[in-house]
This record gives structure tokens, sequence and C-alpha cells, in this order.
């Protein structure tokens, strides 16, 4: 089968062997396609000769189970499926604690060979805290927006907020409007906050006023999202958070020097909070937002093809598109 490998820095579509079951609980999928990540960009872009045979590239799938040996929950071959590629063990002290993207099982579960070939293998921990049905009437390159949302919707718990609760009352900025900024700004709106989104870009600001969202630069913002990998976005966040405010920090930036002030952090009473990746219930609520279209996910990707793999990657890394999702 094609499967995407990372040889010497670059991405290379190799041929190698089909995964197998071999009697083992889990389930072998058959990629329809995957969705390209901004950390998939990150471990292109960092990647070294020694570290590269551990990259897995490749999360946000959608597929067709081919073949399935599971007792948990009513799936069977033939379903259509979107999933996430890590769980934890629910038994840590991390997990107690509800860090559960800190678990050591977490970290190291995975998905294989990775997203971005023909098959992937699954075992019986994903089936039962990852993998959902989704709906018909979703397009694919939808449905394998499941897992990217479900990291927001972590965020906007991390802040404090509940779904199904009246949030109205609170306001929230989200700085960067990139695939994340505009999945944040829909989750957010799911979740009944008042929301506004900016971004340095006049083309991916006007996207998201088509979107509903706008931006105010004389109002302050209960709850800033940080969705933009650039240190100057800190100084932003700062200046449009109200006092005792919070920072939801939600990216990775490249030169990774703080701009938070300690002073200002400390005289204002501000929180700063980070968020990096799902829970299953994160996995949970985005299959339901998204099968029952309470955020609609339509105009964010641009599809390509398996070969054509490392054209997205340059795309992504030039700003061109929003989201690049992989038909396999």
């Amino acid at each position: 089968m094609k499967c995407a490998k990372l040889i010497n820095g670059k991405i290379k579509i190799i041929e190698t062997e089909k995964p197998a079951l071999n009697n083992e609980k889990g389930a072998i999928i058959k990629v329809l396609g995957c969705g390209l990540c901004g950390s998939d960009l990150v471990k292109i872009k960092h990647a070294e000769s020694q570290n590269e045979d551990k990259i897995v590239l490749g999360h946000e799938v959608v597929g067709i189970i081919e073949e399935i040996n599971t007792d948990i929950r009513n799936f069977k071959k033939g379903d259509i499926v979107a999933l996430g590629h890590h769980y934890p063990c629910f038994k840590c002290e991390k997990c107690k604690n509800q860090s559960y993207s800190m678990c050591k099982t977490f970290k190291n579960s995975n998905i294989f060979p990775c997203g971005f070939s023909e098959f992937i293998k699954i075992n019986e921990n994903h089936l039962k805290y990852t993998v959902y049905k989704m709906s018909d009437s979703l397009k694919d390159e939808q449905k394998a927006l499941l897992e990217p949302l479900s990291c927001t919707l972590r965020a906007i718990r991390r802040a404090g907020f509940e779904y199904n609760k009246d949030n109205s009352k609170f306001n929230s900025l989200v700085i960067g409007l990139g695939s994340i900024g505009l999945l944040m700004l829909k989750g957010l709106k799911a979740f009944r906050v008042e929301a506004f989104g900016f971004d340095i870009s006049k083309e991916r600001a006007e996207f998201a006023l088509k979107e509903g969202f706008s931006f105010d630069e004389n109002k302050k913002y209960d709850v800033v999202f940080l969705t933009a990998g650039s240190s100057k976005a800190i100084k932003t966040a700062l200046e449009k958070v109200i006092d005792g405010g919070k920072i939801i920090v939600f990216s990775s930036v490249e030169d990774d020097i703080s701009g938070f002030s300690n002073n200002e952090i400390y005289y204002r009473e501000l929180s700063i909070i980070s968020s990096y990746s799902p829970e299953p219930k994160d996995l949970e609520l985005s299959a339901q937002l998204l099968n029952n279209k309470i955020v609609k996910v339509d105009n964010i990707t641009t599809i390509y093809t398996l070969d054509n793999l490392s054209k997205a990657i340059d795309d992504s890394f030039n700003n061109k598109i929003f989201k690049a999702y992989i038909k396999i």
C-alpha cells in the first residue's frame, strides 16, 4: 500500500506492507482522507535525521472500517468513521488531575503507520475512546475535522465554559484566524459565548467576517484565545483582555520567547491557561456538533491527493490555504 514517510527532510510516498490485525482486538481502517495539522508542519520543519523514523504524520483521519475485532460499541465493517490518535489511561495522577494529554499512555498511543496511508491499524482503546461514526450528510473533508474541532472544544472548556449552559454574558476574542482559529470561533458560538476574531491577514479577517465573526478594536474581552503561532500576538492578547480576565494559549511560537509581562499578569490578576490536546469526551462532543451540524465547517479545507502531499505542505507553510485535506 501507499504511505507517506519523511526521508531526509522530504516527504516521500513509498510502498509498504498493509497492516494486519493478526487476531488482535482493534480494526483496520481504509483511509478515505486525512487532514494536515499544524503539528505535522512543526514535526516536518524540526525533524532531524536521527528521529525521522519515530515521526508519525497525519492523524485527522476519516475512513471505512474494513476489518474489525471488538466487543466495544456498535461498530461493524463498512462503517464510515472519524477518529483521534491518542487516548489516556484514566488511572495515573495526570489523568486524575484531568491533564489527560500529559498522560504517558496518551503520549505513547498512536495509529499505525500514519494517517497519510491507504490503510491504518487502530487498537481496542482507540475504538473505545476516539472513534466515532460520522453522518453521511457530511463531506469526507468535514468529517476529518472531528479531532481538530475537539481540540478547540477542550480549550473552550479549559476557559471555564460548559456546553448547554448560557454563556451569553461573556465575550471572547480569538487571535489568529487559520483553520484552528475559525474552528475555535465556531465552537465558542456553539457554547453560546459572544465570539470575535482578529488576524493581521486582511484576507483571513474578511473570511471570518463572512462567517459572522467581526472584530471590535474598542472592546475588551473576558477571554482571549491565542491561536496564532507568533509571539507578537501575545502583546495584542494583553491589550485586549479585561483586568481579571483569561488568556488561553493554544499555539506554539517559533522563537519560544515569552512576551508575557510578569508584573502585568500580577497587578491585573490575569489567568494564563494553556490547552494542548483533547480528552475523549471532547471527541464525543465534537462528533455530536458535526453530525448534527450545530458546528458547520464548510469552505475551510482545500483538497489534495496523496501524491500532492508535498504541495499541500508547501501551500500550508506559505499560508495559501486555511486547511489541507489529503484524499487517499
